[in-house]
């Protein structure tokens, strides 16, 4: 019957018993397939990573301009990386980088979940923020 057609017979379901067949062209299947793989693609978000960086002795208007941008990428769905450079003696107060973060989970903590918890890394202080 497809060679009359002049089309494919295309098998969909091999496991099933008996197997589906279906008469079809199938460079048309093939492209409509291709086509519609491309459209879930372009529909797709990609979660990226933002990284906001900061001292462990902020001003408060620095501070809020931080928290403008975070809320911004919140916003766009992205996920925020936080890093606390301390330089020098600032390692002997490693609870004011603790503060600090502690309060940017305060202020975020309606908007935003904490994805990966404030960990030191050398000189480096670093929590991962995901939106909810």
């Amino acid at each position: 019957m497809a060679e009359e057609a002049g089309l494919d017979l295309v098998e969909i379901v091999p496991s099933a018993q008996p197997p589906v067949c279906k008469i079809t062209d199938l460079g048309k299947m093939k492209y409509q397939s291709q086509k519609k793989a491309a459209e879930a693609r372009k529909r797709q978000k990609t979660i990226e990573i933002k990284e906001i960086k900061m001292r462990p002795n902020i001003d408060d208007h620095d501070y809020e301009t931080k928290m403008k941008a975070v809320r911004r990428f919140f916003d766009d769905g992205d996920k925020v990386k936080l890093t606390l450079r301390f330089r020098g003696r600032e390692m002997a107060h490693l609870e004011l980088g603790m503060q600090l973060l502690n309060r940017v989970r305060e202020d975020v903590g309606e908007i935003a979940k904490v994805e990966a918890e404030p960990k030191l890394e050398g000189r480096q202080m670093m929590m991962v923020l995901a939106p909810k």
